[in-house]
């Protein structure tokens, strides 16, 4: 058995929607963030290094080209696709900007829609009104949301600049459009354990969201927190802890919720801890085997 036979993953919503596979492509359109070119802050949050958040053909490289590199590469699994913009905050930038870009990947027939991910803070009302536009097209839109963490302790420390409010707003805003929102969630951050990433989840249901990612703690090269795990002040979680607080979230959400990924993955040289993160498929092995053992998604919703 696999993921689709205890979870509601993105790939069997798509074939639901689309009534075949369809995959996205990771988009670099050189946007920055407003916590790395002054305007919050610099140097990002601290665990960041986008290089281990995402693939892209060649950054720097027009959308077009870009985006027929990925085709190319992933043509013989679907006929398809998604265009994801995912590098940094893809909604930073002057309106006309993000029009162009949007309109640029959107220009292929066989591009149904778009995943554009960025911050709670960074999601002004007319951006919010241009991704509707989009989707009143009959575009697939998904406005995709680093969350990383209810708590806003946390979410200072790890220097995200913004606060859970920022972040309910945004949703608010989003879903009375009628877009649907992907909240991305980091399970094993300093300071946090298993009851507080589940309180995050239950905070997240409680504003209302239509997707999610979960993601391990990366220590990568290059970011601040890579600092403190070289000095032995910082350690992520192991696979153990990872599988059992990924199972324990899925099994407290509803089955309307949509899993667009259970774990990650990136690799050495980037990837410095820990060392299971670099395979792609030991977290998800272990969270299989865990829903399998436990129970699947709303489990513990329903007893």
């Amino acid at each position: 058995m696999g993921l689709d036979d205890f979870v509601v993953t993105f790939a069997t919503y798509c074939r639901q929607r689309f009534g075949e596979r369809v995959q996205k492509l990771t988009l670099d359109a050189s946007f920055t963030c407003p916590n790395r070119d002054g305007t919050l802050g610099r140097g990002g949050c601290t665990f960041c290094n986008v290089a281990s958040f995402s693939y892209t053909p060649d950054s720097g490289l027009p959308i077009a080209t870009q985006l027929q590199q990925g085709k190319q590469r992933l043509r013989a699994k679907a006929s398809k696709f998604l265009a994801y913009f995912q590098a940094y905050t893809s909604t930073y930038e002057e309106y006309a900007v993000l029009q162009q870009r949007y309109d640029e990947a959107l220009a292929s027939t066989d591009l149904v829609g778009l995943c554009v991910g960025s911050r709670p803070d960074c999601v002004p009302d007319e951006v919010l009104d241009l991704l509707l536009a989009y989707q009143q097209q009959g575009r697939e839109v998904w406005l995709e949301l680093g969350l990383q963490s209810a708590h806003d302790a946390t979410l200072k420390r790890i220097n995200r600049g913004h606060d859970f409010a920022a972040y309910a707003d945004a949703v608010q805003r989003a879903r009375q459009r009628g877009l649907k929102v992907c909240t991305h969630l980091i399970l094993g951050l300093p300071g946090e354990n298993a009851d507080m990433h589940l309180q995050t989840l239950q905070q997240v249901l409680a504003v209302g969201v239509d997707g999610l990612k979960l993601h391990p703690l990366h220590i990568v090269q290059g970011s601040i927190m890579a600092k403190a795990w070289r000095s032995g002040r910082l350690s992520p979680p192991s696979i153990d802890e990872y599988v059992q607080s990924a199972g324990t979230l899925i099994r407290h959400t509803p089955r309307e919720v949509v899993f667009h990924r259970v774990t990650a993955y990136a690799k050495p040289p980037v990837l410095l801890a820990p060392e299971w993160c670099s395979s792609r498929w030991k977290g998800l092995i272990g969270i299989v085997d865990d829903l399998a053992q436990h129970g699947g998604q709303g489990a513990a919703l329903s007893r």
